[in-house]
C-alpha cells in the first residue's frame, strides 16, 4: 500500500450523546428497545429527553468515537461528518478536534440541527440508543474530500449512515476514490436492526466496496440470515478478505485471506457501559492494520480498547491509550 498521510478517515454519523442510567422498567414504559439503536424524530426526542434522568453530554457518533480511539492511540486519523453550526455542533467540533482528530467538513447554515443520540444505560451495562439524526441526513457526496480520501490508507464506513439516502452517494463515492488510490475500504455493520433494514444492499457493499468487515454476532447473522454464528464464519471465509467479528466476552474472531483466528476478550475488573465498545475495538484493529501488524494483534488491540471504554460512561476514551499499550508491553 502506498505511504499516506492519514491512517483513517472515518465517515458517520456527527452525533451529540445524552447519556443517562435507567432501568428496565423505564425502558418498557417508554416503549424503547433493550440494546438497539433506535431512530426518532425531534418531537421524540423533545418527549424522551424531558423523561430521562440527569444525563452526561460527549460528543459520539460510531466513526468519532472510532476515530477519537484512533488518535488515543497516536494514530494518524481524519473525520467527515455532517453538523449544523449551532452549540452541539460546535461541541462536536471542538471535541473531536481536541481529540487530535482532522475535521474539516463544512457545517450546514440551515435545516434540521446538529444529531444528538439519548442513550440509556441499564444495571445490566447494556445501552439502548435513541437517535435523532439531524444535520446528520444532509451528508451527500459534495462532502467527500477526494484529496483526504487518497491520502488515506483505509476509509472507514459507519453502518449507520446508511440510511439517509444521499449519504449512500457518498459512501460509493468515497469508496470509489479510495480503490482507485490503491486504498483500502472498512465498514462497521452498526447493529442487526440497521442490517435488517438494507440486507440486499448491505450485501452488495460487503461483496462488492469492502476490504475489511466489523460485526457482531447478531450483525453479521442478520447478515447470512442465521442464529448460529458457525455458518456466518463460513460464509465470511468465502468473501477472502478482512473481517473481525466480535463476540462480546468470548472475545473476537479474525478472517483473513481464509484463515481464522481466535482472541480472548481483554479481562476487565467491572463492566459499566457498553456504549462504543465495538467503536473502540475497531480503532485498535485499524491501528494495528494500518501498521502492518499480524490479524492475531490487530485483534488483541482491538480488546484492550474496547475494554477500556466499557469500564467508564461514555464511548471515548478516559486513557491514554498509547500508555496502555505500553504498560502491556505493546509497541506502537
Amino acid at each position: 500500500m502506498p505511504s499516506a498521510a492519514f491512517d483513517v478517515t472515518g465517515i458517520g454519523n456527527a452525533i451529540v450523546d445524552v447519556i443517562a442510567h435507567a432501568d428496565d422498567a423505564f425502558l418498557a414504559a417508554n416503549g424503547i428497545e433493550k440494546g438497539a439503536m433506535t431512530l426518532i424524530d425531534a418531537a421524540r426526542a423533545e418527549e424522551l429527553y424531558g423523561r430521562m434522568g440527569p444525563g452526561i453530554e460527549i460528543s459520539g457518533g460510531s466513526a468519532g468515537n472510532t476515530m477519537a480511539g484512533l488518535a488515543a492511540l497516536g494514530g494518524h486519523g481524519a473525520y467527515i461528518g455532517k453538523v449544523r453550526d449551532d452549540q452541539l455542533g460546535g461541541v462536536f467540533r471542538h471535541d473531536i478536534r481536541a481529540a487530535g482528530v482532522r475535521f474539516e467538513t463544512q457545517p450546514s447554515s440551515e435545516g434540521a440541527p446538529t444529531a444528538r443520540c439519548l442513550i440509556l444505560v441499564t444495571p445490566d451495562a447494556q445501552r439502548s440508543m435513541n437517535t435523532f439524526l439531524g444535520a446528520c441526513v444532509e451528508l451527500g457526496p459534495e462532502d467527500i474530500d477526494e484529496t483526504l480520501i487518497r491520502d488515506s490508507q483505509v476509509t472507514y464506513l459507519e453502518g449507520y449512515l446508511w440510511d439517509p439516502p444521499r449519504a449512500k452517494e457518498a459512501f460509493r463515492k468515497a469508496a470509489d476514490i479510495a480503490h482507485a488510490a490503491g486504498r483500502k475500504v472498512s465498514l462497521s455493520l452498526s447493529d442487526s436492526f440497521c442490517v435488517h433494514r438494507h440486507h440486499a444492499e448491505f450485501l452488495d457493499l460487503v461483496e462488492r466496496h469492502v476490504d475489511i468487515l466489523f460485526a457482531n454476532e447478531a450483525e453479521i447473522g442478520a447478515l447470512y440470515g442465521t442464529d448460529r454464528f458457525e455458518d456466518a464464519l463460513e460464509a465470511v471465509k468465502g468473501l477472502g478478505k478482512v473481517a473481525a467479528l466480535t463476540r462480546s466476552e468470548k472475545g473476537s474472531v479474525i478472517v483473513s485471506g481464509g484463515s481464522v483466528v481466535e482472541v480472548p476478550a481483554e479481562p476487565v475488573e467491572r463492566v459499566v457501559d457498553t456504549t462504543g465498545a465495538g467503536d473502540l475495538y475497531a480503532a485498535g484493529f485499524l491501528f494495528g492494520f494500518t501498521r502492518g501488524r499480524a490479524p492475531e494483534l490487530c485483534g488483541r488491540l482491538g480488546a484492550i480498547a474496547a475494554a477500556e471504554i466499557i469500564a467508564h460512561v461514555g464511548a471515548r476514551p478516559e486513557a491514554n491509550l498509547a500508555e496502555l499499550l505500553r504498560a502491556k508491553g505493546i509497541a506502537a
